[in-house]
Protein backbone atom coordinates (compact mmCIF):
# COMPACT_ATOMS: atom_id res chain seq x y z
CA UNK A 1 0.00 0.00 0.00
CA UNK A 2 2.78 2.45 1.11
CA UNK A 3 6.41 2.00 2.20
CA UNK A 4 7.76 4.60 4.91
CA UNK A 5 11.64 4.67 6.26
CA UNK A 6 13.31 7.11 8.38
CA UNK A 7 16.42 7.89 10.67
CA UNK A 8 16.45 9.08 13.68
CA UNK A 9 20.15 10.62 15.06
CA UNK A 10 20.90 11.17 18.62
CA UNK A 11 22.22 13.24 20.55
CA UNK A 12 22.51 16.39 17.73
CA UNK A 13 24.54 14.04 15.38
CA UNK A 14 25.07 15.25 12.32
CA UNK A 15 22.36 13.88 9.69
CA UNK A 16 23.24 12.56 6.35
CA UNK A 17 20.28 11.50 3.76
CA UNK A 18 22.23 8.58 2.52
CA UNK A 19 20.61 5.77 4.24
CA UNK A 20 16.74 7.18 3.71
CA UNK A 21 17.84 7.50 -0.29
CA UNK A 22 18.45 3.93 -0.02
CA UNK A 23 15.75 3.35 2.13
CA UNK A 24 13.39 4.44 -0.05
CA UNK A 25 14.65 3.28 -3.54
CA UNK A 26 14.50 -0.48 -1.69
CA UNK A 27 10.87 0.06 -1.16
CA UNK A 28 10.18 1.03 -5.02
CA UNK A 29 7.16 -1.44 -5.68
CA UNK A 30 5.37 -0.51 -2.31
CA UNK A 31 4.79 2.87 -3.05
CA UNK A 32 5.18 4.02 -7.42
CA UNK A 33 3.06 7.09 -7.27
CA UNK A 34 4.97 9.73 -5.62
CA UNK A 35 8.66 9.34 -2.98
CA UNK A 36 9.83 12.09 -0.91
CA UNK A 37 12.26 12.43 2.37
CA UNK A 38 11.67 15.21 5.16
CA UNK A 39 14.78 16.67 6.29
CA UNK A 40 14.70 17.62 10.02
CA UNK A 41 17.27 19.01 12.74
CA UNK A 42 17.71 15.37 14.11
CA UNK A 43 14.74 13.32 12.08
CA UNK A 44 14.58 12.20 8.69
CA UNK A 45 11.83 10.24 7.39
CA UNK A 46 10.81 8.85 3.90
CA UNK A 47 7.91 7.76 1.73
CA UNK A 48 6.73 5.41 -1.34
CA UNK A 49 3.27 6.29 -1.85
CA UNK A 50 0.67 4.20 -3.65
CA UNK A 51 -2.33 6.14 -3.74
CA UNK A 52 -5.44 4.94 -2.27
CA UNK A 53 -7.46 7.52 -0.70
CA UNK A 54 -7.52 10.83 -1.55
CA UNK A 55 -5.76 10.76 -5.03
CA UNK A 56 -4.68 14.12 -4.95
CA UNK A 57 -0.98 15.31 -4.10
CA UNK A 58 -2.68 17.23 -1.11
CA UNK A 59 -1.90 13.85 0.60
CA UNK A 60 1.37 12.97 -0.77
CA UNK A 61 4.06 12.40 2.03
CA UNK A 62 5.98 13.01 4.17
CA UNK A 63 3.00 15.35 5.17
CA UNK A 64 3.91 18.40 7.55
CA UNK A 65 1.74 20.39 9.50
CA UNK A 66 3.38 23.69 10.23
CA UNK A 67 1.01 24.97 12.62
CA UNK A 68 1.00 21.43 14.89
CA UNK A 69 4.33 21.22 14.63
CA UNK A 70 4.19 17.50 13.44
CA UNK A 71 5.36 15.23 10.36
CA UNK A 72 4.01 11.88 9.54
CA UNK A 73 5.06 8.94 7.01
CA UNK A 74 2.33 6.50 7.52
CA UNK A 75 1.56 3.15 5.72
CA UNK A 76 -2.37 1.83 5.79
CA UNK A 77 -5.41 2.75 5.88
CA UNK A 78 -8.03 3.75 8.67
CA UNK A 79 -11.55 2.98 7.81
CA UNK A 80 -12.87 4.79 10.14
CA UNK A 81 -11.11 8.14 9.09
CA UNK A 82 -13.97 10.15 8.46
CA UNK A 83 -16.23 9.65 11.85
CA UNK A 84 -13.11 11.23 13.55
CA UNK A 85 -12.28 13.84 10.92
CA UNK A 86 -15.92 14.55 12.19
CA UNK A 87 -14.87 14.72 15.50
CA UNK A 88 -12.00 16.85 15.03
CA UNK A 89 -13.51 19.26 13.51
CA UNK A 90 -15.92 20.10 15.94
CA UNK A 91 -12.93 20.17 18.53
CA UNK A 92 -11.59 22.90 16.08
CA UNK A 93 -8.99 21.46 14.08
CA UNK A 94 -9.08 22.60 10.43
CA UNK A 95 -8.37 20.49 7.17
CA UNK A 96 -7.03 20.63 3.80
CA UNK A 97 -7.04 17.05 2.86
CA UNK A 98 -9.47 14.55 1.64
CA UNK A 99 -7.54 11.43 2.92
CA UNK A 100 -6.75 9.54 6.34
CA UNK A 101 -2.94 10.70 6.68
CA UNK A 102 -3.97 14.23 7.93
CA UNK A 103 -6.70 12.67 10.29
CA UNK A 104 -3.70 10.66 12.13
CA UNK A 105 -1.40 13.69 12.42
CA UNK A 106 -4.54 16.01 13.99
CA UNK A 107 -5.87 12.65 15.96
CA UNK A 108 -2.16 12.35 17.48
CA UNK A 109 -2.23 16.16 18.07
CA UNK A 110 -5.39 15.93 19.77
CA UNK A 111 -5.51 12.54 22.16
CA UNK A 112 -1.51 12.18 22.17
CA UNK A 113 -0.72 8.03 22.10
CA UNK A 114 -4.02 7.31 22.81
CA UNK A 115 -4.89 8.07 19.62
CA UNK A 116 -4.23 4.33 18.44
CA UNK A 117 -7.18 3.31 20.35
CA UNK A 118 -9.54 5.28 18.54
CA UNK A 119 -7.80 3.44 14.91
CA UNK A 120 -10.25 1.57 13.20
CA UNK A 121 -8.06 -0.14 10.21
CA UNK A 122 -4.11 -1.26 9.44
CA UNK A 123 -0.84 1.41 9.64
CA UNK A 124 2.05 1.59 10.60
CA UNK A 125 3.38 5.53 11.14
CA UNK A 126 5.76 7.91 12.51
CA UNK A 127 5.47 11.16 13.77
CA UNK A 128 7.95 13.46 14.33
CA UNK A 129 7.02 15.93 17.19
CA UNK A 130 9.32 18.68 16.88
CA UNK A 131 7.57 20.59 19.95
CA UNK A 132 8.60 18.11 22.61
CA UNK A 133 11.37 17.05 20.03
CA UNK A 134 10.74 13.35 19.89
CA UNK A 135 9.07 10.93 17.51
CA UNK A 136 5.54 8.68 18.05
CA UNK A 137 6.00 5.12 16.27
CA UNK A 138 2.89 2.68 16.20
CA UNK A 139 1.58 -0.35 14.31
CA UNK A 140 -2.02 -1.59 14.58
CA UNK A 141 -3.62 -4.09 16.68
CA UNK A 142 -2.94 -7.44 14.42
CA UNK A 143 0.12 -6.15 12.42
CA UNK A 144 -1.04 -6.26 9.06
CA UNK A 145 1.06 -3.23 8.34
CA UNK A 146 4.90 -3.94 9.15
CA UNK A 147 7.47 -1.79 11.02
CA UNK A 148 10.91 -2.80 11.10
CA UNK A 149 13.62 -0.85 13.23
CA UNK A 150 17.49 -1.23 13.84
CA UNK A 151 19.20 0.77 16.61
CA UNK A 152 23.12 1.51 15.85
CA UNK A 153 25.39 3.61 17.63
CA UNK A 154 24.59 7.01 16.83
CA UNK A 155 20.85 6.62 15.39
CA UNK A 156 17.58 4.52 14.64
CA UNK A 157 16.72 3.26 11.56
CA UNK A 158 12.75 2.34 10.38
CA UNK A 159 11.58 1.16 7.82
CA UNK A 160 8.13 -1.02 6.35
CA UNK A 161 10.81 -3.67 5.26
CA UNK A 162 13.56 -5.49 6.52
CA UNK A 163 15.87 -5.39 3.34
CA UNK A 164 15.07 -1.90 3.09
CA UNK A 165 16.97 -1.59 6.56
CA UNK A 166 19.81 -3.74 5.28
CA UNK A 167 19.97 -1.57 1.50
CA UNK A 168 21.79 0.91 4.16
CA UNK A 169 24.63 -0.94 4.45
CA UNK A 170 25.22 -0.23 8.06
CA UNK A 171 23.70 -3.58 9.02
CA UNK A 172 25.88 -6.65 9.00
CA UNK A 173 23.08 -9.23 8.41
CA UNK A 174 24.31 -12.47 10.89
CA UNK A 175 21.28 -14.96 11.42
CA UNK A 176 19.49 -14.84 15.48
CA UNK A 177 19.73 -18.13 17.27
CA UNK A 178 16.58 -17.24 18.79
CA UNK A 179 14.81 -16.76 14.90
CA UNK A 180 16.37 -19.55 13.50
CA UNK A 181 15.24 -21.66 16.29
CA UNK A 182 12.02 -20.34 16.34
CA UNK A 183 11.52 -20.29 12.32
CA UNK A 184 12.75 -24.24 12.22
CA UNK A 185 10.24 -25.59 15.34
CA UNK A 186 7.85 -23.11 14.91
CA UNK A 187 6.26 -23.46 11.86
CA UNK A 188 8.55 -21.08 10.07
CA UNK A 189 6.73 -18.51 12.36
CA UNK A 190 8.84 -15.90 14.04
CA UNK A 191 7.28 -13.52 16.86
CA UNK A 192 7.87 -10.20 17.16
CA UNK A 193 9.99 -8.20 18.03
CA UNK A 194 12.35 -10.97 16.76
CA UNK A 195 13.63 -10.93 13.25
CA UNK A 196 15.95 -13.69 11.29
CA UNK A 197 18.69 -11.05 11.19
CA UNK A 198 20.06 -10.04 14.34
CA UNK A 199 19.82 -6.45 15.82
CA UNK A 200 16.82 -5.68 13.55
CA UNK A 201 13.77 -6.26 15.19
CA UNK A 202 9.94 -5.35 14.59
CA UNK A 203 7.53 -3.29 16.55
CA UNK A 204 5.11 -6.12 17.79
CA UNK A 205 1.39 -5.48 16.54
CA UNK A 206 -0.69 -3.39 18.92
CA UNK A 207 2.14 -1.42 20.02
CA UNK A 208 3.29 2.19 19.66
CA UNK A 209 7.01 3.31 20.99
CA UNK A 210 8.19 7.14 21.57
CA UNK A 211 12.42 7.27 20.42
CA UNK A 212 13.72 10.60 22.29
CA UNK A 213 16.50 12.47 21.02
CA UNK A 214 19.12 10.73 23.40
CA UNK A 215 17.91 7.36 22.03
CA UNK A 216 15.47 6.26 24.69
CA UNK A 217 12.72 4.06 23.46
CA UNK A 218 9.70 3.79 26.12
CA UNK A 219 7.27 1.18 24.60
CA UNK A 220 2.87 -0.22 25.69
CA UNK A 221 0.99 -2.26 24.27
CA UNK A 222 -2.23 -0.61 23.65
CA UNK A 223 -4.27 -3.58 23.00
CA UNK A 224 -5.14 -6.33 25.33
CA UNK A 225 -8.15 -9.03 23.12
CA UNK A 226 -9.81 -11.15 25.95
CA UNK A 227 -10.50 -14.68 24.79
CA UNK A 228 -12.85 -15.31 27.68
CA UNK A 229 -16.41 -16.47 27.44
CA UNK A 230 -19.36 -14.63 27.60
CA UNK A 231 -21.72 -15.37 29.99
CA UNK A 232 -24.25 -13.12 28.22
CA UNK A 233 -23.73 -15.32 25.01
CA UNK A 234 -24.03 -19.34 27.03
CA UNK A 235 -28.03 -19.51 26.31
CA UNK A 236 -27.30 -18.38 21.99
CA UNK A 237 -29.31 -20.37 20.05
CA UNK A 238 -27.04 -21.35 16.64
CA UNK A 239 -29.90 -18.73 14.61
CA UNK A 240 -28.67 -16.31 17.13
CA UNK A 241 -24.69 -16.92 16.78
CA UNK A 242 -25.69 -16.99 12.83
CA UNK A 243 -27.51 -13.16 13.09
CA UNK A 244 -24.25 -12.31 15.16
CA UNK A 245 -21.66 -13.17 12.44
CA UNK A 246 -23.29 -12.18 9.74
CA UNK A 247 -23.70 -8.68 11.22
CA UNK A 248 -20.05 -8.37 11.99
CA UNK A 249 -18.66 -9.89 8.88
CA UNK A 250 -21.33 -7.31 7.07
CA UNK A 251 -19.70 -4.34 9.23
CA UNK A 252 -15.93 -5.78 8.38
CA UNK A 253 -16.32 -5.90 4.65
CA UNK A 254 -17.94 -2.58 4.36
CA UNK A 255 -15.37 -0.92 6.47
CA UNK A 256 -12.55 -1.70 3.79
CA UNK A 257 -14.75 -0.06 1.25
CA UNK A 258 -13.13 3.18 2.06
CA UNK A 259 -10.82 3.31 -1.04
CA UNK A 260 -11.05 6.30 -3.95
CA UNK A 261 -9.97 3.61 -6.18
CA UNK A 262 -12.05 0.38 -7.09
CA UNK A 263 -11.96 -2.78 -4.43
CA UNK A 264 -11.82 -6.41 -6.06
CA UNK A 265 -11.75 -9.93 -4.94
CA UNK A 266 -9.66 -12.43 -4.81
CA UNK A 267 -12.21 -15.63 -5.33
CA UNK A 268 -10.30 -19.30 -4.64
CA UNK A 269 -13.88 -20.35 -4.43
CA UNK A 270 -13.48 -21.38 -0.66
CA UNK A 271 -15.85 -20.58 1.71
CA UNK A 272 -13.57 -17.83 2.92
CA UNK A 273 -13.95 -15.69 -0.34
CA UNK A 274 -17.24 -16.50 -1.21
CA UNK A 275 -18.82 -14.92 2.01
CA UNK A 276 -16.64 -11.87 0.85
CA UNK A 277 -18.03 -11.50 -2.64
CA UNK A 278 -21.28 -12.46 -1.32
CA UNK A 279 -21.36 -9.27 1.45
CA UNK A 280 -20.08 -6.92 -1.23
CA UNK A 281 -22.91 -7.95 -3.59
CA UNK A 282 -25.34 -7.61 -0.70
CA UNK A 283 -23.47 -4.19 0.34
CA UNK A 284 -24.29 -2.70 -3.10
CA UNK A 285 -20.79 -3.22 -4.50
CA UNK A 286 -21.48 -2.84 -8.30
CA UNK A 287 -19.52 -4.18 -11.16
CA UNK A 288 -17.06 -5.89 -8.44
CA UNK A 289 -13.74 -7.64 -10.11
CA UNK A 290 -12.92 -10.85 -8.74
CA UNK A 291 -9.82 -12.72 -9.43
CA UNK A 292 -9.07 -16.51 -9.03
CA UNK A 293 -5.81 -18.32 -10.16
CA UNK A 294 -4.88 -21.61 -11.73
CA UNK A 295 -2.06 -24.05 -12.33
CA UNK A 296 -1.58 -27.16 -14.34
CA UNK A 297 -2.60 -30.30 -13.49
CA UNK A 298 -0.41 -33.13 -11.68
CA UNK A 299 -1.56 -36.49 -12.32
CA UNK A 300 -4.81 -36.71 -10.41
CA UNK A 301 -4.29 -33.60 -8.73
CA UNK A 302 -6.04 -30.48 -10.02
CA UNK A 303 -4.09 -27.27 -10.49
CA UNK A 304 -7.63 -25.10 -9.92
CA UNK A 305 -10.64 -24.67 -7.85
CA UNK A 306 -12.70 -23.00 -11.15
CA UNK A 307 -14.96 -25.12 -10.76
CA UNK A 308 -16.64 -23.63 -7.40
CA UNK A 309 -14.78 -19.86 -8.18
CA UNK A 310 -17.18 -19.74 -11.43
CA UNK A 311 -20.58 -20.91 -9.35
CA UNK A 312 -19.80 -17.58 -7.39
CA UNK A 313 -18.71 -15.41 -9.76
CA UNK A 314 -21.82 -16.97 -12.02
CA UNK A 315 -24.31 -16.09 -9.09
CA UNK A 316 -23.49 -12.62 -7.89
CA UNK A 317 -22.66 -11.80 -11.83
CA UNK A 318 -19.33 -10.53 -10.83
CA UNK A 319 -16.68 -9.20 -13.35
CA UNK A 320 -14.36 -12.19 -13.30
CA UNK A 321 -10.85 -12.92 -14.03
CA UNK A 322 -9.53 -16.67 -14.34
CA UNK A 323 -5.94 -16.47 -14.44
CA UNK A 324 -4.02 -19.88 -15.50
CA UNK A 325 -0.35 -19.97 -14.70
CA UNK A 326 1.37 -22.44 -16.61
CA UNK A 327 4.30 -24.81 -14.99
CA UNK A 328 6.80 -23.02 -16.97
CA UNK A 329 5.98 -19.49 -15.15
CA UNK A 330 6.61 -20.73 -11.92
CA UNK A 331 10.46 -20.85 -11.39
CA UNK A 332 11.61 -17.95 -13.54
CA UNK A 333 9.10 -15.83 -11.34
CA UNK A 334 10.87 -17.31 -7.90
CA UNK A 335 14.07 -14.64 -7.52
CA UNK A 336 10.87 -11.94 -8.19
CA UNK A 337 8.81 -13.60 -5.54
CA UNK A 338 11.89 -14.53 -2.85
CA UNK A 339 13.18 -10.40 -3.93
CA UNK A 340 9.23 -9.42 -2.45
CA UNK A 341 9.78 -11.30 1.23
CA UNK A 342 10.98 -8.79 4.07
CA UNK A 343 11.47 -12.38 5.61
CA UNK A 344 11.90 -15.56 4.93
CA UNK A 345 8.42 -17.69 4.39
CA UNK A 346 8.13 -21.41 3.07
CA UNK A 347 4.57 -21.61 2.38
CA UNK A 348 3.57 -22.81 -1.35
CA UNK A 349 1.22 -20.61 -2.46
CA UNK A 350 3.83 -17.34 -1.96
CA UNK A 351 4.53 -17.97 -5.74
CA UNK A 352 0.44 -18.13 -6.02
CA UNK A 353 0.30 -14.61 -4.64
CA UNK A 354 2.88 -12.86 -6.31
CA UNK A 355 2.13 -14.41 -9.82
CA UNK A 356 -1.86 -13.57 -8.97
CA UNK A 357 -0.99 -9.79 -7.40
CA UNK A 358 0.92 -8.93 -11.08
CA UNK A 359 -2.26 -10.12 -12.73
CA UNK A 360 -4.80 -8.24 -10.55
CA UNK A 361 -2.54 -4.95 -10.32
CA UNK A 362 -3.11 -4.67 -14.30
CA UNK A 363 -7.22 -4.10 -13.26
CA UNK A 364 -7.45 -2.77 -9.46
CA UNK A 365 -5.61 -1.55 -6.85
CA UNK A 366 -7.22 -2.87 -3.73
CA UNK A 367 -8.67 -6.53 -3.26
CA UNK A 368 -9.90 -8.55 -0.01
CA UNK A 369 -9.93 -11.94 0.40
CA UNK A 370 -10.29 -14.29 3.52
CA UNK A 371 -7.29 -14.24 5.28
CA UNK A 372 -7.77 -15.33 8.98
CA UNK A 373 -10.95 -17.06 8.86
CA UNK A 374 -8.80 -20.43 10.09
CA UNK A 375 -7.55 -18.15 13.01
CA UNK A 376 -11.44 -16.85 14.26
CA UNK A 377 -13.27 -19.65 13.52
CA UNK A 378 -11.30 -22.35 14.58
CA UNK A 379 -10.46 -24.31 10.83
CA UNK A 380 -7.16 -25.81 11.27
CA UNK A 381 -6.60 -29.75 11.94
CA UNK A 382 -5.47 -28.70 15.25
CA UNK A 383 -7.99 -27.10 16.88
CA UNK A 384 -10.19 -30.54 17.63
CA UNK A 385 -7.29 -31.99 20.19
CA UNK A 386 -6.96 -28.90 22.15
CA UNK A 387 -10.40 -28.62 22.67
CA UNK A 388 -10.09 -31.32 25.19
CA UNK A 389 -6.39 -31.31 26.11
CA UNK A 390 -5.11 -31.62 29.45
CA UNK A 391 -1.52 -30.55 29.12
CA UNK A 392 -1.96 -27.57 26.31
CA UNK A 393 1.40 -26.62 25.84
CA UNK A 394 2.35 -30.00 24.82
CA UNK A 395 -0.50 -30.86 23.10
CA UNK A 396 -0.04 -27.53 20.87
CA UNK A 397 4.11 -27.41 20.18
CA UNK A 398 3.21 -31.56 19.09
CA UNK A 399 0.56 -30.64 16.81
CA UNK A 400 2.22 -27.12 15.53
CA UNK A 401 5.48 -27.46 15.83
CA UNK A 402 7.84 -28.82 12.78
CA UNK A 403 10.05 -30.44 15.02
CA UNK A 404 11.62 -31.24 18.54
CA UNK A 405 14.00 -29.14 20.48
CA UNK A 406 16.26 -32.37 20.44
CA UNK A 407 15.62 -32.75 16.53
CA UNK A 408 16.40 -28.46 15.96
CA UNK A 409 19.92 -29.12 17.92
CA UNK A 410 21.62 -32.13 15.53
CA UNK A 411 20.46 -30.37 12.72
CA UNK A 412 22.26 -27.02 13.32
CA UNK A 413 26.11 -26.25 14.20
CA UNK A 414 27.03 -25.48 17.71
CA UNK A 415 26.93 -21.90 17.26
CA UNK A 416 23.56 -22.02 17.21
CA UNK A 417 22.22 -24.28 19.73
CA UNK A 418 20.58 -22.40 22.69
CA UNK A 419 16.95 -23.06 25.44
CA UNK A 420 14.05 -24.18 23.17
CA UNK A 421 12.59 -20.85 23.15
CA UNK A 422 9.42 -22.17 20.98
CA UNK A 423 8.18 -24.14 23.83
CA UNK A 424 8.92 -21.45 26.20
CA UNK A 425 7.07 -18.35 24.05
CA UNK A 426 3.89 -20.83 23.88
CA UNK A 427 3.79 -21.68 27.48
CA UNK A 428 4.70 -17.85 28.57
CA UNK A 429 1.71 -17.07 25.51
CA UNK A 430 -0.75 -19.87 27.10
CA UNK A 431 -0.01 -18.58 30.79
CA UNK A 432 -1.48 -14.83 29.83
CA UNK A 433 -4.67 -13.64 31.55
CA UNK A 434 -7.57 -13.47 29.20
CA UNK A 435 -8.12 -17.06 27.74
CA UNK A 436 -9.38 -20.21 30.13
CA UNK A 437 -9.68 -22.95 28.22
CA UNK A 438 -7.10 -24.65 26.01
CA UNK A 439 -8.87 -24.18 22.90
CA UNK A 440 -9.39 -20.18 23.70
CA UNK A 441 -5.24 -19.91 24.56
CA UNK A 442 -5.09 -21.63 20.73
CA UNK A 443 -6.85 -19.82 19.26
CA UNK A 444 -5.46 -16.43 21.15
CA UNK A 445 -2.24 -17.08 20.20
CA UNK A 446 -2.90 -18.15 16.61
CA UNK A 447 -5.04 -15.03 15.74
CA UNK A 448 -2.22 -12.81 17.57
CA UNK A 449 0.82 -14.18 16.31
CA UNK A 450 0.56 -16.97 13.85
CA UNK A 451 -1.87 -14.88 11.58
CA UNK A 452 0.45 -11.66 11.95
CA UNK A 453 3.50 -13.64 10.97
CA UNK A 454 2.23 -16.01 8.23
CA UNK A 455 -0.67 -15.31 6.32
CA UNK A 456 -1.37 -11.17 6.89
CA UNK A 457 2.82 -10.84 6.18
CA UNK A 458 2.75 -13.55 3.11
CA UNK A 459 -0.05 -11.46 1.91
CA UNK A 460 1.27 -7.96 2.43
CA UNK A 461 4.85 -9.01 0.89
CA UNK A 462 3.41 -10.44 -1.98
CA UNK A 463 1.03 -7.87 -3.18
CA UNK A 464 3.04 -4.90 -2.64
Amino acid sequence: MCGICGEIFFNRQPIYEDSVIRMNQAMAARGPDNEDIYHGIWTLMGHRRLKIIDLSDDSNQPMIDPKLGLIIVYNGAIYNYKILKDELIEKGYSFHTGGDTEVILKAYHAWGEDCVTRFNGMFAFAIYNQAKDKVFMARDRLGIKPLYFHKTGNSLLFASSLPALLATGKIKPQISAQALHYYLTFHSVVPAPHTMVSGIEKLPPATWAVISQDGTMTRNTYWHPVYQRDQEEENYTFDDWKERVSQTLMASVKRRLVADVPVGVLLSGGLDSSLVVGLLAEAGQKDLKTFSIGFDSVGDEKGDEFLYSDIIARHFATDHHKIQVSGSEVLPSMPACVKAMSEPMVSHDCIGFYLLSQKVAEHVRVVQSGQGADEIFGGYHWYPPMMESTDPVTDYRSVFGDRSHDEFLEMVTQAYHGDDVSTRFIRDHFDMPGADTPIDKTLRLDTLVMLTEDPVKRVDNMTM
